[in-house]
């Protein structure tokens, strides 16, 4: 496939935006957007909190059955996952990022925004809002 058929008029951007929506998980543009987050499934990500609730559980066995006297052992270290910022810490939910003000700005100075554009031929503020 040839990207610039959609400049010609060959590729619509419905079907460009459904083939960059529909990309495998091993692309590059995947892995350049999400890092190595992209690796990981759901079931790798259920795996990792299935590992950790084990972990905690026999900690907490651990904890209770242990002399008074005796030192508590150390809590479990969860396992790390892509999106922690630290390994062991649980990652802080985060909106994605606004786009930048200059962009929008631009964009809609150029066209006004429309409800409905037109599938083959959307304005330059569309194409900002659809790839930021």
């Amino acid at each position: 496939m040839d990207l610039l058929d959609w400049h010609r008029g060959r590729l619509s951007s419905r079907r460009l935006a459904v083939l960059v929506k529909h990309m495998p998980r091993d692309s590059a543009l995947t892995h350049e957007l999400h890092g190595e987050e992209a690796d990981w499934s759901v079931t790798d990500h259920l795996l990792a909190a299935a590992v950790d609730h084990l972990a905690a559980a026999n900690w907490m066995f651990a904890t209770v059955n242990t002399d008074e006297n005796a030192d508590p052992p150390d809590p479990p270290v969860p396992v790390p996952r892509p999106t922690d910022p630290l390994p062991g810490h649980p990652a802080e939910l985060t909106e994605p990022p606004a786009p930048p003000a200059s962009a929008a700005s631009a964009a809609s100075a150029v066209s006004p925004q429309r409800d409905h554009p037109a599938p083959d031929n959307p304005s330059r503020a569309d194409l900002v809002r659809f790839f930021t």
